[in-house]
């Protein structure tokens, strides 16, 4: 009489019984394995998540960003599984995931009317992480981007990072009288006037909408490295993102890269605070991802201010979690 449960006996005899669906198995981002946050030395890459959206100055949810990303990244795991390897059709390359290892450390700790202690969290988790692996940090409102380039600068021991940032808002205001100087529109402001950068090692691709009068000035004075959705139009997103990665990238020890969703035009990608029209395209945001995965200047990457409450067909977190995917198979899984 055979010791295998029957469980084990139906997984073994059934043609497919052990490939997961994408909406079945573990909410863990490409289903890759649950792991402590000090464990992850031995993966390509470790994904955290920051579900904190207290420091928005407009539509709140971006705290349910992280867990609509891990479920909707789901679906390359099935895939590969139930292909046994894949064909990216936009570079007719051959990629297999089960090449490419990713561990999830779950969410870092979360003190909604704490943003101090939050903030500490944030970027304990991410040093933690960046001292042995590539993070990939999924918002949370892009405040949180300001402790975890911290954190990552600080684990990974660099004394100058760069950081390019993909966006519809500058994010430089330094202090509003209704806001403070902490919120989701200062965390470019407080990363440029870190110790560990400065606006010439801040690009910033995707901008649009409405500055303050003197912006201009403001960006020539300081040495920012300005590309709006004018500049993408006129000069065209590989040549682009490849210059803003250069000027980042120039005189430090590595780029931080941080996209918010709202750079991608909101008829495509709804699901977010501040929505505002005319922006990237689907490719234009996937070309972007495949420069960024390419170069070994890139160190981390964060996806921000997914509100999937505002997106009912799913498309936004599914745009987030497919660009993370496009810039990790460019990295580490060619």
């Amino acid at each position: 009489m055979s010791d295998q449960h029957p469980a084990a006996a139906f997984r073994e005899s059934v043609e497919g019984a052990n490939v997961e669906l994408a909406y079945a198995g573990p909410k863990t981002f490409l289903k890759g394995e649950m792991r402590d946050v000090g464990d992850v030395s031995d993966v390509d890459a470790a994904t955290f998540g920051v579900p904190y959206d207290g420091a928005v100055s407009n539509r709140p949810g971006a705290r349910y960003g992280p867990q609509a990303i891990r479920r909707a990244s789901g679906w390359w795991a099935y895939l590969s599984d139930y292909k046994g390897g894949l064909t990216n059709m936009q570079t007719g390359k051959q990629v297999n995931f089960d090449d490419l290892s990713v561990a999830d450390c779950g969410d870092a700790p979360i003190f909604p009317m704490d943003s101090e202690t939050t903030a500490e969290s944030i970027a304990a988790h991410m040093a933690t992480v960046s001292s042995q692996t590539f993070p990939v940090m999924l918002g949370g409102d892009h405040y949180c981007t300001f402790p975890a380039l911290r954190g990552f600068a600080e684990g990974a021991e660099h004394d100058d990072v760069g950081f390019v940032q993909i966006d519809a808002h500058t994010d430089t205001t330094s202090e509003s009288p209704v806001f403070g100087t902490d919120f989701h529109g200062s965390s470019t402001a407080l990363i440029a006037d870190s110790e560990y950068t400065d606006y010439e090692h801040v690009s910033q691709v995707g901008i649009r909408g409405y500055e303050s009068p003197e912006f201009f000035e403001f960006a020539e004075e300081t040495g920012l490295n300005l590309y709006t959705m004018r500049d993408v139009e006129d000069q065209g997103i590989t040549s682009v993102v490849a210059d803003a990665v250069a000027a980042a990238a120039e005189g430090t020890d590595a780029v931080y890269v941080s996209f918010d969703i709202d750079a991608v035009d909101p008829s495509v990608a709804p699901g977010t605070g501040t929505p505002v029209p005319g922006g990237l395209t689907p490719h234009q945001a996937l070309k972007t991802m495949e420069v960024l995965g390419e170069t070994d200047d890139v160190g981390a990457v964060d996806m921000m201010e997914v509100a999937p409450r505002y997106d009912s067909d799913e498309g936004t977190q599914r745009l987030a979690s497919y660009l993370l995917v496009t810039l990790l198979e460019r990295k580490f899984a060619e």
